[in-house]
């Protein structure tokens, strides 16, 4: 398992950053981006935050698509008021006042020291948030974007564009990868491993080939001309893109741990989060081992479970109030077996005193508690986290992993409908994921390993689920793999979010508590400051406008599960 903290303490103050548990500012903007002084003016000061916000900034986009996916908790009753314009205002100002901006000062210093290796970082890192903007807005800016002075209120670029863009820059980074230069001062992702570094660029190509094969013909071919050769990819979990965090911090003055882990390992309040039912209760049926390692439970149930625990019902209150009309009655509402205490889909309910009952982020991948409960057994009790549990919050920010590209790869196949090469592909994402997060049992030093998966629960599940996707139709087929996507992604989902739009599975989803919460969000808003402000960008009326790659049916209707 790579895991490895590399932010040091003084890299931070050298920057000046914050890490926070905001999602709209993660990071504090102590110096103005567009005002670039001298002791800012260095190369690899400029690479170093370009990479921190970079991690901030798919983070950020992830969680987003994740709520709307189910992966995580989305707490408004409707997506528009939910994802109103101003929410995504930081991420917008991470890409383009902070990412873009620091490439365009970074680049002539780079080409000045010869040092082409960071101009092919920069070329990477770019592509990647060039593909995710238009993922989640659609049309962007980009021909016109920092040039403050020709262009004060840049004109967004067609999707399609830009995406066109990301892929040229992909194949520039590679060949300036390959080029003379220093090494990065700091490499938090991997550490001045070059070939490493390629393999991420010929991922992106293959995640971009990926998302816009319903609208390019040979987009597919483009695909599998990378794909068929193992070596060309992130194939294996060495090669992994992710960002590492550190368990260090000094309260009110910075903080380099992972923010989910911020937000619910709090002495004073407890939990910060819900964590999604849906995606407990999908895991737990399918007995998935994982869910001991996304997952930590602070209390062995849940109101209004079968195992009722004596107490105030009402620190749940939906659990002493009828299920909703429109919630089908095979679908999970309020509560989850097993002491899985989270919240329903589009759920707007008040907070009641639970923060040190309800379940929270676990061992992967926020570097949190390893979760060795077990109910009815006094030597496994399950106890309320506090500051400083598990991991200490050095978890990983995952970005593009080889357990994704299988996923890529089995629905390639399906396309093709190569039904075995899909199971194949399907097996080893499956195997993959597993073994990565379970191997994040070392990072809690007090986890019981007793309680851990064995290797034999372990083959036993992959077993299952490739036997289940080996025996469905079709449809099946296109199930399993859609939850799959949804499952594997928990830390990011933007690979899942892209799912998705773009395939229509799974069908299954948790419906909305709320029986009318409009259009799902086929493209987010225009954050409300650029919007605002630049009179070339006009403001979409609704969220149901589609990115160019998406060709699905129009909303309402598509997808299904709404």
């Amino acid at each position: 398992m790579k895991i490895f903290s590399k932010i040091s303490i003084f890299v931070f103050l050298l920057l000046g950053l914050t890490f926070t548990s905001c999602e709209t500012t993660d990071l504090n903007l102590l110096d103005d981006p567009n005002n670039v002084t001298l002791d800012k003016a260095d190369l690899d000061r400029y690479l170093t935050q370009i990479q921190i916000d970079f991690a901030s900034f798919m983070r950020q986009m992830g969680r987003n698509g994740a709520q709307v996916t189910r992966v995580e908790y989305m707490f408004g009753r409707t997506y528009i008021n939910n994802f109103e314009p101003a929410v995504l205002d930081g991420e917008w100002a991470l890409a383009y006042q902070r990412m873009f901006s620091d490439m365009a000062g970074a680049e002539p210093l780079a080409v000045e020291n010869e040092d082409f290796k960071h101009i092919g970082v920069m070329r990477v890192i770019k592509a990647y948030t060039l593909m995710t903007l238009v993922d989640h807005f659609g049309d962007v800016p980009l021909s016109q974007a920092t040039q403050p002075v020709e262009f004060p209120s840049p004109s967004a670029d067609p999707g399609a564009d830009v995406y066109a863009a990301a892929i040229a820059l992909l194949n520039e980074g590679i060949g300036l990868l390959n080029e003379p230069g220093g090494p990065l001062q700091n490499d938090f992702y991997y550490d001045n491993d070059y070939d490493k570094w390629k393999k991420a660029a010929r991922t992106g190509l293959m995640q971009a080939y990926f998302n816009t094969r319903l609208v390019d013909g040979s987009a597919v071919g483009n695909f599998n001309g990378i794909a068929s050769n193992a070596s060309n990819y992130i194939s294996s979990e060495d090669d992994d893109f992710e960002f590492n965090y550190n368990t260090g911090f000094v309260e009110g003055q910075y903080d380099f741990r992972h923010p989910a882990y911020n937000a619910d390992y709090n002495i004073s309040g407890g939990a910060g989060r819900y964590r999604s039912n849906y995606l407990m209760d999908a895991m737990l049926n399918n007995d998935d081992p994982r869910r001991r390692f996304y997952f930590y439970r602070q209390n062995d149930c849940t109101p209004g479970a079968s195992c009722d625990p004596d107490g105030n019902q009402e620190t749940l209150q939906c659990s002493v109030e009828p299920r909703p009309v429109n919630v089908p009655t095979d679908q999970v509402y309020c509560f989850v077996e097993d002491g899985y205490w989270g919240r329903d889909h589009g759920n707007d309910e008040g907070i009641p005193p639970d923060g040190f009952t309800r379940t929270i982020v676990g061992v992967y991948p926020a570097a949190g508690n390893f979760d060795d409960g077990v109910i009815g057994d006094p030597d496994h009790p399950f106890v309320p986290a506090t500051q400083g549990d598990g991991g200490g919050g050095a978890g990983i920010m995952p970005i593009m992993l080889s357990s994704y590209t299988d996923l890529m790869r089995a629905e390639i196949f399906l396309v093709q409908g190569n039904s075995s090469a899909a199971r194949n592909a399907f097996n080893s994402a499956l195997t993959k994921s597993v073994d990565k997060v379970t191997g994040f049992i070392s990072v809690d030093p007090q986890a019981d390993s007793s309680v851990a998966p064995s290797s034999g629960d372990i083959s036993s599940f992959i077993s299952a689920q490739t036997q289940a996707f080996d025996n469905a139709n079709t449809e099946g087929k296109w199930e399993i793999l859609g939850v799959e996507f949804l499952v594997s992604n928990y830390g990011n989902g933007n690979l899942g979010y892209n799912s998705y739009r773009r395939t229509g599975y799974p069908k299954n989803l948790q419906v909305n508590i709320d029986p009318n919460p409009g259009n799902f969000i086929r493209s987010f808003f225009y954050p409300a400051n650029e919007a605002n402000v630049n009179n070339n960008i006009v403001q979409k009326p609704n969220v149901s406008q589609q990115v160019f790659w998406d060709n699905n049916p129009a909303s309402p209707g598509f997808p299904e599960a709404n």
